[in-house]
């Protein structure tokens, strides 16, 4: 870890420390002796889809909830011997 900035240079150097953040230094700030804190650079989170945004796009098919074949055990249904 590198050299922590005490909390009264970064308020004077807040412009500052952003900057090195930005260039992808982790800026550590401390109380005392103590680290306290981080100045990072901001990652957006990864884009997330909207919400319906397929809608009109899927079909459902006409035998979507028919029984599936050899699952009568699973489902106590009883198929028919046709």
């Amino acid at each position: 870890m590198k050299k922590a900035i005490a909390i009264g240079e970064a308020k004077t150097n807040l412009s500052k420390l952003i900057e090195r953040a930005e260039h992808g230094e982790e800026v550590v700030i401390r109380r005392g002796p103590r680290p306290v804190a981080k100045i990072v650079a901001f990652e957006p989170p990864p884009e997330q889809p909207l919400f319906g945004a397929l809608a009109g796009s899927i079909r459902i098919g006409e035998n979507f909830d028919d029984p599936i074949p050899g699952f009568e055990p699973y489902t106590g249904e009883v198929s028919d011997p046709d």
